[in-house]
């Protein structure tokens, strides 16, 4: 009885104390950058409802111009690409690092347009679709008159519609006209509008209005360390723009202890309950190094009482951010780790150096298989090798694939690839004959060197690397087998620090070194690709 009346009061105790505690907060939602990894600079963003759609520049690649779906901001899928014909992109002898740069994509009654510039290949233009995902139109290029860097549009509440760009070199500005999109032409020369606060490269324009306000939001400092993002504002939209008092909105100059670096390029975009984001670009260095490239971050933006952006509440932007204010966390299904090459067309991720490398490769010639047929064209050139490679993404990764090839002369070559450019990558190869063999090749700053080589018996061969923050670990074996390691090289060399450059490290598959005559085939029965963490 006495035991029973004890553990009642107890019971009643307790309870009383659960109702008197406080409750337990749950926790909040969180989101990772960069919300895109690996190589996806110069964002630009647009919403059509609840979807929203993000274009990231592709240099000297083909196709060109990937274009990205995402239900929250967060995760994003690719979906297409914006030009993807060799009549809408010439890469044709594109140094690396140009061709296109940043591209704007905005949606408008329907229609969605990217508008860009080709460094080396006639200049300023855009195409349009109502599709993100389909076929986009043949380029409608600009009579701008001048040198045009990062062009952009804005459509305005009376029907007009704005091209604004940079102009002038390091320490030029931005300049707009009036376009014509219907006609394909711009109405007056561009003329200039602002200069920024006196950055290096004030580039990357969009102009937005906010209300009845135009608002200029621009980069300035360059795109590496210095980097940073500036804000004016005008009552029209060629000004005269007055400058933000708190310039810069955002950057991580002089902070080198952040692990975002670089921070700028941005785009604004609003959700349909109200709340502003930003993309931008940023990197990820590793002992003052970044070798994936300028990824894409993602920021809240909030609109403060003087009519200003405050960009994350004025703090840093960091790894992990609180997702508090986005859509629903809507996740994609993960993509498969395996290619086996029995799809009809060519995966979006696959891209190729300078164009589509008509009679480099089949699909179809051995079914099931992904055949490249090498040319006298090497890695080392500034033309199309048979190469076909994917954006390395993640730091830690494994990327693996399953090769067949017979080389009938010393100089043939296939194998697994790292491609920062022409002068800074790594090879691991099947070549030689009589005798075939292994080889693991270091190119850096233009001079190549032999790491590592094995003799090899008949039969397919898989080639691995695994990847690290600071290195890369080759390996390879019988198909089947165990697989051996045969060398270890660092990071460092494909850093954009070491090897220059605004892209980041490809990995793939390539064949080379037919001169005199043709050389066999090299057939790959799958390629891996398996991310091991962010």
């Amino acid at each position: 009885m006495m035991r029973a009346r004890f553990a009642a009061t107890a019971a009643s105790l307790f309870a009383a104390a659960s109702l008197a505690a406080p409750a337990i907060a749950a926790p909040v939602a969180t989101y990772t950058n960069p919300v895109l990894s690996g190589f996806h600079a110069d964002p630009s963003i647009c919403r059509v409802g609840g979807d929203y759609y993000l274009a990231t520049s592709s240099f000297e690649y083909f196709p060109g111009v990937p274009i990205y779906h995402s239900k929250d901001l967060v995760h994003w899928r690719q979906i297409g690409h914006a030009l993807t014909r060799a009549s809408q992109l010439n890469l044709k002898n594109t140094r690396s690092s140009q061709g296109i740069y940043a591209p704007t994509l905005r949606c408008h009654d329907g229609v969605f347009y990217m508008v860009t510039t080709n460094m080396e290949g006639g200049g300023a233009f855009y195409v349009h679709t109502k599709d993100p995902a389909g076929e986009w139109s043949e380029p409608v290029w600009l009579n701008d008159p001048s040198f045009a860097m990062d062009p952009s549009l804005f459509f305005d509440d009376d029907g007009k519609v704005y091209y604004t760009r940079h102009g002038g070199g390091e320490h030029g500005g931005v300049y707009q006209a009036e376009i014509d999109l219907k006609a394909g032409k711009l109405l007056e020369p561009p003329r200039l509008i602002w200069s920024g606060t006196g950055g290096v490269w004030p580039e990357g324009p969009h102009l937005y209005k906010h209300d009845g306000q135009y608002y200029l939001m621009i980069s300035e400092g360059g795109t590496s360390y210095n980097h940073s993002l500036t804000m004016a504002r005008s009552a029209s939209p060629f000004g005269p723009f007055v400058s933000n008092p708190a310039n810069p909105v955002l950057t991580h100059r002089g902070h080198p202890e952040l692990p975002l670096q670089a921070t700028g390029h941005g785009d604004l975009v609003q959700t349909p309950e109200g709340k502003w984001w930003m993309p931008l670009l940023g990197i990820r260095p590793i002992d003052q190094k970044h070798h994936l490239g300028r990824e894409t971050l993602l920021t809240p933006v909030e609109w403060n009482e003087q009519g200003w952006i405050t960009v994350n509440k004025g703090r840093p932007l960091a790894t992990e951010m609180s997702a508090e204010g986005l859509p629903p966390l809507a996740p994609w299904p993960a993509e498969p780790v395996r290619d086996d090459f029995t799809a009809p067309r060519l995966g979006l991720q696959w891209a190729q150096l300078r164009g589509p490398g008509d009679g480099l490769w089949s699909l179809s010639e051995r079914p099931g298989y992904l055949r490249l047929k090498g040319s006298g064209v090497t890695m080392n050139d500034i033309a199309q090798p048979a190469f076909i490679a994917r954006r390395q993404e993640h730091m830690r990764m494994r990327a693996a694939t399953q090769i067949e090839f017979e080389p009938s002369a010393a100089s043939h070559a296939a194998g697994l690839v790292l491609r920062q450019n022409e002068k800074n990558y790594y090879q691991l190869r099947v070549t030689g004959a009589p005798q075939r063999k292994l080889e693991l090749l270091a190119r850096a700053g233009g001079v190549t060197s032999l790491k590592a080589s094995a003799p090899l018996p008949p039969g397919p061969v898989v080639l691995q690397v695994e990847s690290w923050p600071d290195r890369y670990e080759f390996s390879y074996g019988g198909a089947g087998a165990q697989l051996k390691q045969i060398g270890i090289l660092p990071t460092a060399p494909l850093s954009s620090e070491a090897a220059g450059g605004f892209t980041g490290v490809f990995i793939g598959m390539y064949a080379e070194g037919a001169r005199q005559q043709a050389m066999p085939a090299a057939d790959f029965a799958w390629f891996d690709y398996q991310p091991i963490e962010k």
